[in-house]
């Protein structure tokens, strides 16, 4: 089969080619999909670099989320007769590695249904961004409703979800994103408030709009100490990502004044237990609120299995709205 491999030291999207390799094997509880669209993630790009190395035992191949159709089956012998699914069904799904290929082994408890109305581009911009989102807002950061959340980085993939996430789930939403076009395409996804961060001080905004119950931040440096000087008293900063320094100085008395909790998650490293758990509330939770339109996909562009290294770089160049996919082989 073909996937995109990389030589060098992939500090350089050009470092990503088309390479000839073995088609992945089988094991019990695993589904082979024929890959029809690989979603393209910012931990593709620190793998690239060597920044992001996957856990034990999965492939070395970059990818986090395709969306295909299953091509054959291995079920766990413990599995009834009925596993819910069968070959030829559309699906998309969370994998640990391995997507930016033409056939890719997912844990049959990771898949999900191409939610209905929704064609499989979109379905593969889905899984790693709901699925983080999921966790870290509606789990880690207990958001509840008529709450307000703050998110930077609105005109991201996450950012972008975590505002739709956040008001189908009945809380405010404030965002950050830095210059007019990034402003307006989050306040596009439905932002209550959207920040410039270029010309405006987010900590005075968001305090004088009522504070923020959680904070989603993917930034973190010098944004730590300001998240939680907005942060309301019993609020949660939920890390997920640090587009600037991850080690950071805190002042725990303000912690402990507000009595405030500090945590954050990384999905990859979990185990496939934990994976499934996540797969089937998203599904149960959020599945009805794709299909019923009040969260959307946020696709933005959609470039050929071949060129995956001008997907590379359109994501290095930082300017993008939305998520990007490859198109493997629909």
């Amino acid at each position: 089969m073909q996937a995109i491999s990389v030589r060098g030291d992939g500090k350089n999207s050009a470092d990503l080619f088309l390479n000839e390799t073995q088609k992945p094997e089988l094991s019990p509880g695993h589904v082979l999909i024929r890959t029809a669209f690989a979603g393209v993630n910012r931990p593709d790009i620190l793998q690239r670099k060597g920044n992001y190395p996957p856990p034990q035992g999965a492939s070395q191949i970059l990818g986090l989320e395709v969306s295909g159709v299953i091509e054959s089956l291995n079920p766990p012998v413990n599995y009834s007769d009925d596993i819910g699914w069968k070959v030829g069904d559309e699906i998309c799904a969370l994998v640990n590695g391995g997507g930016y290929a033409e056939y890719v082994s997912v844990d049959i408890r990771h898949l999900l249904p191409v939610p209905r109305g929704l064609s499989l581009a979109e379905a593969a911009s889905l899984p790693e961004n709901i699925l983080t989102v999921y966790a870290n807002l509606m789990e880690h950061g207990a958001l509840q409703p008529g709450e307000t959340v703050l998110v930077h980085g609105g005109n991201s993939g996450i950012g972008a979800m975590t505002i739709q996430m956040g008001k189908a789930f009945g809380a405010k939403v404030v965002a950050t994103a830095r210059g007019a076009d990034k402003c307006a395409y989050t306040k596009s996804m439905g932002a209550d408030l959207v920040i410039d961060t270029g010309t405006e001080d987010f900590v005075a905004a968001v305090k004088a709009f009522g504070g923020a119950d959680v904070v989603l931040d993917i930034v973190a440096g010098d944004f730590f100490a300001r998240n939680l000087a907005c942060l309301n008293m019993h609020g949660r900063i939920v890390q997920v990502g640090f587009g600037k320094e991850a080690v950071v100085e805190v002042d725990l008395r303000r912690i402990m004044a507000k009595q405030a909790i500090v945590t954050g998650s990384m999905l990859r490293p979990r185990s496939p237990d934990e994976k499934a758990r996540i797969t089937a509330k998203v599904h149960e939770r959020v599945w009805p609120l794709i299909e019923s339109g009040q969260i959307k996909p946020i696709l933005a562009e959609t470039f050929d299995f071949a060129d995956a290294a001008s997907a590379h770089a359109w994501m290095d160049a930082g300017d993008h709205k939305g998520k990007v996919v490859l198109r493997v082989s629909a």
